[in-house]
């Protein structure tokens, strides 16, 4: 699951001198170089996810019933270990791709059919992702402070912390999403590098095969074998991936770089980035094609006067279970004690209350109370939407192409949600954009820690103001993080201690 950033070689660090047929784009609009602290970056980054890992390991298995929507998956989870696919009742309806229940069969299997068993996967994506921001973050922004400081907001964050240590599909697709993503982010220094490298071009040369898009297309597909919102990220980054094609080919002073990207980047971009996925999404429903009562399977044996009758049953089955599926989440309007629109997720609005056993008290009586929500760490989420403000400003004023990868990811995880605002929704949706929003933040600190401009580099002492404010920053992320964590993980508390944690009257 785990795709991690390899560095940069040298050809990607400096461009070739050579002429060009036309002026070379402002030098802000070039992706920073790595830092050459490789092998320590590799080890800090290690000891943040291992960190991350056990932190998030304890007591992993309380409570041991389960929680919230683990009344589908890992029940669906064990049917798949036990029939090769969720099993057709009756009384339920599958509505999710195989791939997440996929995932959590794996915990299953390892450590049995119990709390831990279908949570231990989560804990894996979780830290999975933790770990890859970084690296993604370190490549976008050229510093390995800052991909360390993304990765250290994640793991400080109450809501990607809870959503790592129960057993749901979103942390799968926020791991696979941010993998995906990081993916191409190297494809597209590979392509800007191997284009620099030819020097004076008058028309644009095959690339060949290109490992790291492909590698994306399969992860892509993957993220959307968990939960068809993964399909928005792969339809947004494709067409951002030939944008960066263009910019290459534009750089290089061809002539006409829309056309270039037309002739030589489109085709393969149609297999990596379309015809591949699909593929693999497919592929994702192995279980499904053998099974004899998985849901829907002999649909078109029963309906044998279909449009299409040349296709295989099978595929036309599977494709009237998607319009089913689709119909579905498009008209989900049931009402929810839990339930909130995406307008509130940038504020921690609407919460989602995992646990809360009723009639505990201590030794001499007094009320107890053991609450786990699903919150974000408020100092954190408080700051999204001045983040997205500044990244609009990046944008705008620097045309700068961190700002516009970390956007995109933005809208495809984000604003795609505003489409069907009469659908039932909940905050645990924002988990395969969360990396991203952080990411945002993290963009911002970096102009609080001060970059050089025209002038000159930063001064030490404007350096160390903004070393300063950052680190001030982090320390109430943290101590914040510290004060939330008993309702992350339903510590015994006495009234007045809850009521304190308690900031919103949306919470209770």
């Amino acid at each position: 699951m785990a795709v991690l950033a390899p560095e940069r070689t040298d050809d990607e660090l400096a461009p070739a001198a050579r002429p060009r047929r036309r002026p070379r784009r402002p030098a802000r609009q070039l992706t920073p170089p790595l830092p050459t602290d490789r092998v320590l970056s590799w080890v800090l980054t290690a000891v943040l996810g291992t960190a991350t890992f056990l932190s998030r390991l304890w007591d992993l298995s309380y409570p041991g019933d389960l929680l919230f929507d683990e009344a589908y998956y890992p029940p669906e989870a064990n049917e798949i270990l036990e029939w090769g696919y969720e099993y057709n009742r009756g009384y339920t309806f599958i509505v999710h791709p195989p791939l997440g229940k996929l995932l959590i069969a794996g915990g299953i299997k390892l450590f049995g059919y119990d709390s831990f068993g279908w949570r231990f996967p989560s804990l894996v994506a979780g830290t999975v992702a933790v770990v890859v921001l970084v690296r993604l973050t370190r490549r976008l922004t050229g510093s390995t402070l800052l991909g360390l400081v993304a990765g250290l907001l994640m793991a400080l964050d109450g809501f990607a912390f809870t959503i790592s240590r129960i057993g749901l599909l979103d942390v799968f697709l926020q791991a696979l999403v941010v993998s995906a993503v990081a993916c191409l982010v190297v494809d597209r220094d590979r392509v800007r590098a191997r284009v620099r490298a030819a020097g004076a071009l008058t028309g644009g040369f095959a690339l060949g095969p290109r490992g790291w898009r492909i590698a994306a297309g399969v992860l892509f597909g993957c993220a959307a074998g968990v939960k068809w919102s993964g399909v928005w990220f792969l339809a947004f980054f494709a067409v951002l991936s030939l944008f960066w094609d263009r910019a290459a080919w534009r750089e290089a002073g061809v002539p006409s770089p829309t056309h270039t990207v037309l002739r030589r980047g489109l085709p393969g971009a149609l297999w990596a980035l379309a015809v591949l996925p699909v593929l693999t999404y497919l592929a994702t429903f192995t279980g499904w094609f053998l099974g004899e009562n998985s849901q829907g399977r002999h649909w078109a044996d029963q309906n044998p006067d279909t449009a299409f009758p040349w296709v295989p049953g099978a595929l036309r089955s599977l494709w009237h279970m998607h319009g089913e599926w689709l119909a579905f989440h498009n008209g989900l309007s049931t009402p929810h004690p839990w339930e909130s629109g995406p307008w509130s997720w940038l504020v921690d609005g609407r919460p989602i209350l995992l646990w809360n056993p009723q009639g505990l008290t201590d030794a001499g009586g007094g009320q107890v109370i053991r609450y786990i929500l699903m919150v974000g760490t408020p100092t954190l989420w408080l700051v999204f939407a001045p983040a997205m403000v500044w990244l609009l400003w990046r944008i705008v004023a620097r045309r700068d192409p961190a700002a516009i990868t970390v956007a995109v990811a933005i809208a495809a995880g984000w604003l795609t949600w505003f489409v069907n605002l009469d659908r039932t929704m909940f905050i645990f949706y924002m988990a395969p954009v969360l990396p991203f929003f952080v990411l945002a933040v993290t963009l911002a600190l970096q102009d609080v820690l001060g970059r050089p401009t025209a002038d000159g580099p930063v001064t030490p002492f404007r350096r160390q103001l903004g070393l300063g404010a950052v680190s001030l920053y982090l320390a109430v992320v943290a101590l914040t993080f510290v004060f939330f964590y008993p309702v992350l993980t339903g510590q015994p508390l006495s009234y007045d201690e809850w009521v304190q944690r308690m900031w919103f009257p949306s919470w209770f």
